[in-house]
C-alpha cells in the first residue's frame, strides 16, 4: 500500500507551453511504498504526478523525510527528473544542510564538484563488504547520499542492510564482549598498499597529521621512509542521536584482514605481519578477535542485506547509523556519486555500559 506526505506546497507545472502555479498538498505530490515486498529498507518515494521537482519538494518536507528515514533506515527517491550532477549537492543541502568534505579517508575517491565524490574507486572486479561510512572515525556523517548517474551494464549494485537486523543476529555474548573491550584500529600508510597518509589526512604536513591525531585521541608513529602507523580505540556500540537506540556501529569486521577477498588477503599476509597491514582490527586491549567471532559477524552482515538494481537518476539516502552499504562487482561503465552530511562526534553517541 502506498502512503503520502502531508502539508502544502506551491509548484510550477508546465501546461500548454507556459507555466501555471498550483497550490497542492504535499500528499498529492509523492507516493511511498516498500521497494521490495516484506522489506522495510529502503522506502521507495516517487512523484505522484509529473513536474515535481525533488529539491523543491524536499525543502518543504523535512519532517516527513526525517520521520520516514528514522523508521526505515533509508529512502530511495526514484523517477524524479533529476539527472545532472549539479543538482545533487543542492538536494543534500535541502534535506541535511551542507555536504561534508571527505577527510580522514579509508577508500580512494575522486572529487567531482564541491563536496561530491565518486563512490569508492576500487577495480570493477572486486566487491566491497558492507559497512557504515566512517564508523572507524571519531567524527562521522549521520547521513550518506548516493546518486546514480550511470548504472553499470551488469552488476554494480549497492547492497544495503539494517544495523537493527545485524544486531538482532549477533549473540548477546559477542555484543557484551565488544561493548566491554571496544575495538582497536591499526592503520599503516605509505608501505606500497592502501592509501598514503597524505591522501588520508589531505595534507603533506606531518605536524598537521600529529595535531589531528592528538585531537581525536589517536596515537601516531612515524616509521622510516616517511611511513606512518596509527592506532585508535573506538566504541563498537553507539546510541543513535535521534532515536536513542543502541546501534552496532564500527569497522571491526570491515577493516579486519580476513574480511578481504582471498587473493588480496593472501597477498597482504605474505608480505606484512598483522600490525603492519594497511588496516587491521583487534579488541581494544590489543588481543586478537577470534576467527569464529569474525565469521559470525560477517554472516550477520550477509544475512541482513538486500540488493536492488540502480536506475539512472536514483538517489539513495541512508541514515549511516541505521544502515550499512557495500558494492557488488560490475561490468561496463558505472558512475555512482556520493555526498555526506550532518557530522556526529562519537562522544555524543557513546552507549552506556551495561551491567
Amino acid at each position: 500500500m502506498k502512503s503520502s506526505a502531508s502539508g502544502a506546497l506551491k509548484i510550477n507545472l508546465r501546461e500548454s507551453g507556459g507555466r501555471k502555479a498550483l497550490s497542492l498538498s504535499q500528499e498529492s505530490l509523492v507516493q511511498t511504498s516498500p521497494l521490495q515486498s516484506g522489506e522495510s529498507l529502503p522506502l521507495l518515494v516517487e512523484p505522484a504526478l509529473k513536474g515535481v521537482n525533488l529539491v523543491t519538494w524536499a525543502r518543504s518536507s523535512g519532517e516527513f523525510i526525517e520521520t520516514k528515514l528514522l523508521e526505515h533506515g533509508g529512502i530511495l527517491f526514484r523517477n524524479f527528473d533529476l539527472h545532472e550532477v549539479s543538482e545533487f549537492e543542492p538536494l543534500i543541502q535541502a534535506i541535511s544542510g551542507e555536504a561534508l568534505e571527505y577527510r580522514y579517508r579509508a577508500s580512494p575517491r575522486s572529487s567531482v564538484m564541491g563536496h561530491i565524490y565518486t563512490s569508492t574507486d576500487y577495480p570493477a572486479e572486486h566487491s566491497i563488504f558492507p559497512h557504515n561510512e566512517h564508523a572507524y572515525s571519531q567524527t562521522f556523517p549521520l547521513r550518506i547520499y548516493f546518486f546514480c548517474v550511470t548504472p553499470a551494464l551488469q552488476g554494480g549494485e549497492t547492497p544495503i542492510g539494517s544495523t537493527r537486523r545485524i544486531s538482532e543476529r549477533l549473540s548477546q555474548d559477542i555484543k557484551d564482549r565488544f561493548r566491554r573491550k571496544k575495538v582497536l584500529y591499526v592503520r599503516n600508510y605509505n608501505d606500497g598498499f592502501g592509501l598514503s597518509w597524505q591522501t588520508v589526512f589531505q595534507t603533506s604536513d606531518r605536524t598537521a597529521v600529529e595535531d589531528y591525531c592528538h585531537g581525536v585521541g589517536m596515537t601516531c608513529e612515524w616509521k622510516d621512509g616517511n611511513r606512518l602507523r596509527t592506532r585508535q580505540i573506538g566504541e563498537a556500540i553507539m546510541r543513535h542521536p535521534r532515536t536513542g537506540e543502541a546501534v552496532w556501529f564500527n569497522h571491526a569486521t570491515f577493516f579486519h584482514v580476513t574480511t578481504l577477498e582471498a587473493t588480496v588477503r593472501d597477498a597482504l599476509l605474505a608480505q606484512f605481519d598483522e600490525y603492519d597491514l594497511p588496516t587491521n582490527t583487534f579488541y581494544g586491549d590489543a588481543s586478537p578477535i577470534e576467527p569464529d567471532v569474525l565469521e559470525q559477524l560477517r554472516e550477520a552482515y550477509r544475512q541482513s542485506m538486500i540488493t536492488f538494481s540502480w536506475q539512472r537518476g536514483d538517489v539513495l539516502l541512508l541514515d549511516n547509523m541505521l544502515a550499512v552499504h557495500g558494492r557488488t562487482s560490475f561490468a561496463g561503465p558505472r558512475k555512482i556519486l556520493v555526498g555526506m552530511s550532518e557530522p556526529v562526534h562519537s562522544k555524543q553517541v557513546k552507549a552506556e555500559e551495561e551491567a
